[in-house]
């Protein structure tokens, strides 16, 4: 079962806040209150005994010390950059398994955290950007593809893994071969929007699929990985308690927000290697 961490922080958060207010409005009032009667009742105080009657108990002192700590990666998590780790190879040769990556969780809108509803309104997605989102059938899941298709786009996928949006072919540039899962693999620079980027596509001819098309409704987005023949994305997503009409969308109110940086990679987090550096940079 995946863990809800952001409600997990908020709950921790709460807890933390709660007894620091509470420490604040009834505890250290009759901490005070003892000291400045002990000190009524004696000629000369003791040291020892004011810091004992002045000591917070153990769980206000832990929750008063954890809460700004807590409080300031809740906002910044919440509203400002959110660190990920890439978990499967879907969006090569963008990004590979075990990269790190930070991403901004205000470009399309602030939102508040767990029921992620947005409450400013920034700016919407873009066709070519890379943007992480909850699973639509499995919400405590987060995916990361590349934005395809736009609220009101026709997309459409050929049996020649072509893609075309809006009737319009989009442009692709063979690179170079390699080796693939199926044999070879062809790597493309493709130009999305404004954006260009490279994507990877098996060779085998036990790849081919059959024409499809999908009209995007009002509000949702179509996701495909950079990776065409091993992800599983909108072109796939076929989960029957989902409305026909719907299954592949991604809702807005799914979204997390736009990925932007590799500030790492660590291939195979064990004592085998050590992360490394070397493909830090911006996400196209």
């Amino acid at each position: 079962m995946a863990i809800n961490f952001p409600l997990l922080l908020v709950i921790a958060v709460g807890v933390c806040g709660a007894l620091a207010l509470f420490d604040l409005i009834f505890l250290a009032p009759r901490r005070r209150a003892a000291v400045a009667n002990y000190q009524a009742t004696t000629e000369r105080s003791d040291p020892s005994t004011i810091e004992a009657l002045n000591k917070e108990p153990l769980l206000v002192e832990y929750g008063k010390s954890f809460f700004p700590v807590l409080a300031i990666v809740l906002v910044l998590r919440s509203f400002l950059v959110e660190p990920f780790q890439i978990p499967s190879g879907s969006m090569k040769p963008t990004l590979e398994v075990g990269d790190f990556i930070l991403v901004n969780k205000f470009a399309y809108g602030i939102r508040l955290p767990v029921v992620d509803t947005k409450i400013v309104e920034i700016s919407d997605p873009l066709r070519g950007d890379v943007m992480v989102f909850r699973y639509p059938s499995e919400p405590n899941i987060n995916y990361i593809k590349r934005v395809v298709g736009l609220p009101g786009d026709v997309i459409h996928y050929t049996s020649e893994k072509r893609l075309l949006v809006n009737g319009e072919l989009v442009a692709e540039q063979f690179i170079a071969e390699e080796t693939g899962s199926l044999g070879t693999a062809a790597l493309f620079r493709e130009r999305l929007g404004e954006v260009e980027h490279l994507i990877r596509k098996e060779m085998s001819r036990f790849r081919v699929e059959p024409d499809r098309e999908w009209h995007v409704p009002e509000g949702y987005y179509f996701m495909v990985g950079d990776n065409r023949d091993n992800s599983n994305d909108s072109r796939y997503w076929d989960d029957p308690s989902i409305p026909a009409d719907l299954r592949g969308m991604v809702p807005d109110r799914n979204i997390v927000g736009k990925a932007f940086a590799v500030w790492m990679s660590w291939p195979d987090p064990k004592f085998s290697n050590l992360p490394h550096f070397s493909r830090v940079g911006l996400i196209h």
